[in-house]
């Protein structure tokens, strides 16, 4: 059994890259999302349109994400639950989430939540790339080997 690779594909700006590295591998990839999102016609990939509401396509990636899982999102709460149930866990920039480094990363976002409500004014995330996109492909491949080695029995 191969790997699966779970897209928060809202807002993703990876999606062309994860097609290339799922066919390359022969992956499934789905698309979860509350609206409906552009894919390429394939037997791989496919769309899941979830109802509106709040983290409605985050509770459905949280409740597949397993060892054999490889999860990519930029919400910071979604990897932190990804990441407790087994799964590899990448954002769109390529930083990689696993039981190291999730703490920080939710400690900073809660941070910043608390700053901007209190009225500062943070800026927001730096624009997307090409060294990002570079970065994403290379933890992508990571991912897929360690997803691999996960589901190898004995391991």
């Amino acid at each position: 059994m191969d790997p699966v690779i779970l897209i928060d594909a809202d807002a993703c700006p990876v999606k062309d890259e994860c097609y290339k590295v799922a066919a390359r591998h022969g992956l499934k990839v789905f698309l979860v999302a509350n609206r409906l999102i552009q894919a390429p016609r394939h037997p791989m990939v496919e769309r899941v349109l979830v109802p509106q509401g709040p983290d409605v396509a985050d509770d459905w990636i949280a409740e597949r994400a397993d060892a054999g899982k490889i999860v990519v999102t930029a919400d910071i709460p979604l990897a932190a639950r990804c990441v407790k149930a087994g799964a590899f866990v990448l954002a769109p920039n390529g930083k990689i989430f696993d039981d190291a480094s999730i703490g920080m990363a939710l400690a900073m976002r809660n941070l910043m939540e608390d700053l901007r409500s209190g009225g500062a004014t943070t800026g927001g995330p730096k624009g997307f790339s090409p060294r990002d996109r570079s970065a994403f492909l290379s933890a992508l491949e990571r991912g897929v080997q360690q997803a691999r080695k996960r589901m190898t029995p004995g391991v």
